[in-house]
């Protein structure tokens, strides 16, 4: 049997960190947009040897275990130690690793998910215990609760699944264009001199946007949020600003990555295309995902 889960790729407008010896009730409040692109993770299992095996590949290519620490740890937590056989976990990411598309949730929520519909548990269970080793391994703060809630979503109380609060925003049709450049080590900026300009700039973008709860007041926010605490600045705030000419929102960085993300309305769909082409940069036009992650057998 084979089983796949999907898990939506999230990319984060603003966040505060909440720091927490429980990592259950670590996490981070703001505000996020979940896309229809993400995570696809493919679950094997196969018994007969006499020994228990967890293998992880990363989009077909087998990694070590110090390379997916996160996934390897929720997996060691849910194959039942007494198990003998070969667990297999394949991940595919839609969007490069490192880049701030909530990859290393995705793939740790995936994980879980699968092998929990395989071996026993249950949605929540499984969510809590990918939120768990994204905490202690310093792979994101909110990603994952974020995921769960889906579309255009504002983290109100820090804390993982269960624990956290999350709300979602109303939005008509629109589409997400994602340009990304390069990488932006999420445990390097939580562990930087930035994380107070974060905490108190976040503070300050939540409150406004829960006054004024739309998406378009969250691109604005964002863009105040990116340039105030440093984050976004020199040719990567030029590239916005090319950008921002021809669309109704302001875009804003990608958190954590070196890239932007901005909504856009149908009617400006083409004339982005055409600009963000002959910037000649990597970029793509996706959809919001509404849903939650998916697990299920796979017959595809």
């Amino acid at each position: 049997m084979l089983i796949r889960a999907f898990v939506p790729a999230h990319i984060t407008a603003f966040f505060v960190p909440r720091f927490h010896d429980d990592p259950l009730k670590a996490g981070s409040l703001g505000a996020g947009v979940n896309l229809s692109n993400g995570t696809n993770v493919f679950l094997s299992v196969e018994t007969g040897t006499l020994e228990r095996h967890i293998h992880v590949a990363f989009n077909g290519e087998p990694v070590k275990k110090d390379e997916a620490v996160i996934s390897h740890s929720v997996a060691e937590e849910l194959v039942p130690m007494d198990f003998t056989g070969r667990v297999e976990i394949w991940q595919y990411f839609d969007f490069p690793n490192g880049y701030g598309f909530g990859n290393s949730a995705g793939g740790a929520l995936g994980t879980a998910l699968a092998l929990s519909y395989r071996f026993g548990g249950t949605y929540l269970r499984a969510a809590q215990i990918a939120h768990k080793h994204e905490v202690l391994n310093k792979g994101g703060l909110g990603d994952i609760v974020g995921q769960l809630a889906g579309g255009i979503e504002i983290r109100v109380k820090a804390g993982g699944p269960g624990i956290g609060v999350v709300d979602n925003l109303f939005f008509e049709d629109c589409r997400v264009l994602v340009v990304p450049l390069g990488r932006l080590s999420t445990k390097e900026v939580l562990d930087g001199d930035v994380i107070r300009a974060i905490e108190v700039e976040g503070s300050k973008a939540l409150e406004r946007l829960l006054a004024d709860p739309r998406p378009e007041r969250m691109m604005v926010l964002a863009r105040e949020f990116a340039e105030r605490t440093g984050l976004l600045s020199g040719e990567l705030l030029e590239l916005a600003k090319q950008i921002d000419n021809v669309l109704s929102s302001p875009s804003s960085m990608i958190m954590l990555g070196k890239g932007l993300f901005a909504l856009v309305r149908p009617k400006e769909i083409e004339i982005v295309r055409e600009v963000v082409t002959d910037l000649e940069v990597p970029f793509d036009i996706v959809e919001v995902f509404r849903g939650r992650p998916e697990v299920g057998r796979w017959v595809g």
